[in-house]
């Protein structure tokens, strides 16, 4: 089965994302041309060496140099200019690697050192990825952008963020999410955005249960009503493990309500939550069945594309088409958009693709 799926087929293959970081994805070309524009100053100003650097930086096990890559990145989208190219290129690059269904997510309280307001913030990113969308139809290539506001955990303005996303809610963002540091910063602390978003009926994610263990992914899920985990790889750790393993209180939960994980194997891989690809928790959930996914999270850091990351799914674990296809629908039933839309790309792109390979 491995011998028979090449990459180049990964690459055509319609696919979905759910967790990727806008200031995690730029080219490195496009961030020495705008450091430029700004005066940032670069480690190098070599794209290709730079590609390197970040992905060296991230794989340090050094916590301040993998903060640093976001240093770079964050410093040069600052200006509407800027945000809407590096989200028209975001959505030409995921086009490009054969993704149909995106949600992109950034955090708009890191983009005001240059005075703009949050709400300008969110504009410039929504236009650039409706330019992109619209030029990877133009190639042939299409693909939808969903956009989720992400407020940082260690910081006061989660209910703020939430408001704006509700805000835009008709036009382009489709979803809530927290990130950063989980230890010592629990999702409890922003309890009145997560009620403030249920009462608005918006969906959220919550990042848990990556850096930090089950007493996060309980109150993501239980404290604060979490639709997905961003990560929830560390479930694992309510598992006993064996021929017939055993589920515990929490996992059980999580499987049984069909809470989505939105794993992302390389990057699990660097922060330390895996050994290593093969020895990835993402094999076992899919054999329990959890409502798992494959994501990319950072792909400049990680060097990695979702195409990539399928591909190293199907060396380590000698997976088929028929289980890349599960990951893939896994992810489209999850998304932030209505359920009749999501049907229509199950239905009319994804299973059509499928089933040519499948035979």
């Amino acid at each position: 089965m491995v011998a028979t799926i090449r990459y180049e087929d990964i690459v055509k293959v319609p696919k979905a994302l759910l967790h990727d970081h806008l200031d995690g994805g730029l080219r490195p070309a496009t961030i020495v041309e705008l450091a430029a524009e700004v005066g940032h100053e670069l480690p190098t100003t070599d794209p290709e060496s730079l590609g390197r650097w970040f992905v060296e930086a991230a794989n340090s096990g050094s916590l301040e140099r993998y903060l640093e890559t976001f240093a770079h990145t964050v410093a040069v989208m600052q200006t509407p200019s800027s945000l809407r190219r590096v989200a028209r290129e975001c959505a030409q690059d995921l086009a490009a690697d054969g993704v149909v269904y995106a949600e992109v997510r950034f955090a708009p309280e890191q983009h005001l050192e240059r005075d703009l307001t949050l709400d300008e913030v969110v504009e410039a990113v929504v236009a650039g990825f409706t330019e992109g969308a619209a030029l990877a139809a133009e190639a042939g290539t299409p693909i939808r952008v969903g956009t989720l506001l992400t407020a940082m955990r260690h910081a006061a303005r989660s209910q703020e963020i939430a408001e704006l996303a509700v805000r835009h809610r008709d036009a382009g963002v489709v979803g809530f999410d927290i990130a950063g540091a989980e230890a010592g910063f629990p999702p409890t602390r922003h309890l009145d955005a997560f009620e403030y978003l249920q009462r608005e009926n918006f969906h959220f994610t919550i990042h848990a249960g990556e850096a930090f263990g089950l007493p996060s992914i309980w109150q993501a899920i239980q404290w604060c009503g979490a639709d997905r985990l961003g990560h929830g790889v560390r479930i694992v750790d309510d598992i006993t493990p064996g021929d017939s393993p055993t589920l515990g209180r929490l996992a059980a939960y999580v499987r049984d309500k069909r809470i989505p994980l939105e794993l992302c194997p390389s990057s699990n891989v660097q922060t330390g939550a895996a050994a290593s690809i093969a020895e990835h928790p993402i094999g076992l959930l899919r054999d329990l069945r959890f409502r798992a996914t494959v994501n990319t999270d950072n792909r400049l850091m990680s060097g990695t594309s979702m195409s990539r990351e399928m591909a190293l799914l199907v060396d380590a674990f000698g997976y088929g088409w028929k289980e890349l296809q599960w990951f893939t629908i896994n992810a489209m039933k999850s998304a932030f958009i209505p359920f009749d839309e999501r049907l229509a790309i199950i239905d009319e792109v994804i299973k059509p693709a499928y089933a040519k390979l499948l035979g």
